[in-house]
């Protein structure tokens, strides 16, 4: 379990990296004025690194006692990641 939880704390380290630029490269969605979708999308893209935090720490909070609940809550910022390469290969 530790092996899991540390290999996937990394690879979320590492996704960091490009979620950086493409936060960055969101905000040009305000060039056509500001609406609800702008903001939503905006604050979708926000949002990972505090999902990436939270879930960590979630994880290695009940890594002993409920090893399943653990590994699901780890998962859950892949959500992001795999919305990203829907969206790009569409």
């Amino acid at each position: 379990m530790k092996t899991y939880l540390i290999i996937s704390q990394i690879l979320y380290l590492l996704s960091l990296i490009p979620w950086f630029l493409i936060w960055g490269l969101s905000f040009m969605s305000f060039d056509n004025g500001v609406n609800l979708y702008n903001v939503s999308f905006v604050l979708s893209i926000s949002l990972y690194p505090v999902a990436v935090i939270v879930c960590s720490i979630l994880s290695w909070y009940f890594r002993v006692k409920k090893k399943r609940f653990a590994m699901i809550i780890n998962i859950a910022p892949m959500l992001w990641i795999i919305a990203y390469f829907v969206f790009m290969f569409l």
